[in-house]
């Protein structure tokens, strides 16, 4: 996270700086926009996107519903492999059994490919913190490294940024002026990660999925750093989140088709990796030690819960975030926490069951449901977005003013007298305040909401007020209407009334 983020502690707050940093706005709205329509062309030409998609949901399903058989198989299999894998109940368990994988190995540097664990779990600053030097390898993740931002996309961590800005980043690194060319700058960084790949005593990758099969692991990828990452340091250490496992190779196709297409708009990302085991004596190259370390860290807590098991369905695809009409203002940075966009808005206060803290978080969406349509594996996030929101009221943390004006609603709603009261009084309050038909003002509740836009005025007559009128014209108009027409209708009335009727009576006698 940006050091000005790191200072207010609201979304809201947050959104504000965001909304008022337009190289921020011009560079996610851009990026965005390419993945969306990216994706878009690739699942079209795909042809049958939806039936592939309830594939992806039902591997997720049954494979969350069984996750102890599956990750039991995949362990034993993984160590018959030669892998030492750990469990990790919690953050600081993940970040010791690292520490002490590198102590044993005397490592002084550690090379790492994209993994999203290893951000959540904070893990640079505690190597750092026992003088190993931790080099993010991924060219997004290298960038916000040396920004000392978080990710602000789950698969474009520096999304952020725009090409004169990363150059200015990469010069600093330099010593010496680089152009704001994105060829350069590439070639820059990979000369510069080749030396650190040769001197790297650990390599560190996370986990796209586990093949519980054969104990294997996945790694998608497009630039290559995480095959070298994986195959030129003596040891490997891989963080895996406990939900990463799938049953097969036959459903790593499914996956394989969904998660490129959803993530980037690609058929197939550049590189896929399967990785079983440490090297053996006839490979020409991989690590000679293999640790998996399988993390918790909160997930085991949405088990068995009907309102948020499907959040372990997730397959860090990122779609939801470039189909978010919040996350495209405001970028990833403004939710506070590694997890951004919808999934962020779900994951981060369930991981951490702390509502109090994230309370907040559940509120940047628009409740569109455009997560949902973008979710390869059909995640009902905006469903859960409403859940989290009743918890924290249920929990006794929500707004009392909003709770006061919630009690005021029902009350004017539950009886048409209020209501129609109210509404006469807000056509004389609002002649204060209307200008050409619209209402500007930035005072009390109009303000968040007159900021970026305008409230229309309350219309002379309302639809209730001409209900009367509209039901005569109604009448009228059937009165008039020929003789053959108006039976059949009559007909088709008395027809619905007496369904209506029926299915009233037929309640609780099946």
């Amino acid at each position: 996270m940006s050091a000005a983020h790191k200072k207010v502690q609201t979304v809201k707050a947050r959104a504000d700086l965001a909304l008022n940093d337009e190289f921020l706005r011009k560079a996610v709205r851009f990026t965005t926009e390419r993945l969306r329509n990216g994706k878009k062309k690739a699942t079209e030409e795909h042809g049958n996107w939806e039936e592939w998609r309830e594939r992806g949901r039902q591997i997720r399903l049954h494979t969350i519903a069984h996750l102890d058989y599956y990750l039991n198989l995949f362990v034993n299999n993984a160590r018959a492999n030669g892998v030492h894998v750990h469990f990790a109940n919690t953050a600081e368990e993940a970040v010791k059994l690292t520490l002490d994988i590198a102590e044993h190995a005397g490592a002084k540097s550690v090379v790492k490919s994209k993994s999203m664990v290893s951000e959540e779990l904070h893990l640079n600053h505690a190597l750092e913190s026992i003088g190993v030097e931790a080099v993010e390898t991924d060219l997004g993740e290298y960038i916000i490294q040396l920004a000392g931002e978080m990710p602000s996309h789950i698969v474009i961590p520096a999304i952020h940024k725009n090409r004169y800005q990363i150059a200015d980043l990469l010069s600093k690194e330099a010593g010496y002026t680089l152009p704001p060319d994105t060829t350069a700058l590439a070639g820059f960084v990979r000369k510069k990660l080749r030396e650190k790949f040769l001197e790297a005593e650990i390599g560190m990758t996370g986990c796209n999925f586990a093949i519980a099969e054969t104990g294997s692991m996945v790694l998608f990828e497009n630039e290559g750093n995480a095959r070298m990452v994986s195959t030129v340091p003596k040891t490997q250490i891989t963080l895996m989140g406990m939900e990463r496992i799938i049953p097969s190779w036959s459903d790593l196709e499914v996956m394989a088709t969904l998660l490129p297409r959803s993530a980037t708009g690609q058929k197939l990302t550049m590189y896929m990796s399967g990785i079983t085991g440490p090297r053996r004596p006839e490979d020409a190259d991989g690590p000679d030690e293999m640790h998996i370390i399988i993390i918790d860290n909160g997930r085991s807590l949405q088990l068995g819960d009907p309102e948020f098991q499907e959040l372990l369905n997730c397959i860090r695809c990122g779609a939801c975030l470039n189909a978010c009409p919040v996350y495209r203002h405001i970028g990833g940075h403004a939710y506070g926490s590694t997890y951004s966009g919808p999934i962020g808005a779900v994951l981060t206060p369930s991981l951490n069951k702390n509502i109090a803290e994230w309370d907040d978080v559940a509120n940047a969406s628009s409740l569109c449901g455009a997560c949902y349509e973008a979710c390869p594996v059909k995640i009902p996030l905006h469903d859960m977005l409403v859940y989290l929101r009743r918890r924290k009221v249920e929990s006794g943390n929500g707004n009392k003013l909003e709770s006061i004006g919630m009690q005021g609603f029902a009350t004017i709603m539950g009886n048409s007298s209020r209501l129609g009261g109210m509404l006469r009084l807000g056509k004389l309050g609002q002649k204060l305040v209307v200008r050409s038909g619209v209402i500007k003002t930035k005072l009390g509740p109009l303000k968040g909401w007159n900021t970026y836009r305008v409230t229309p005025s309350l219309p002379k007559e309302s639809f209730r007020d001409r209900w009367e009128t509209l039901d005569q014209e109604l009448k009228q108009g059937l009165k008039q209407m020929d003789s053959s027409m108006q039976n059949r209708m009559e007909e088709l009335v008395r027809k619905r009334e007496q369904e209506q009727k029926e299915g009233k009576g037929g309640h609780g006698h099946g």
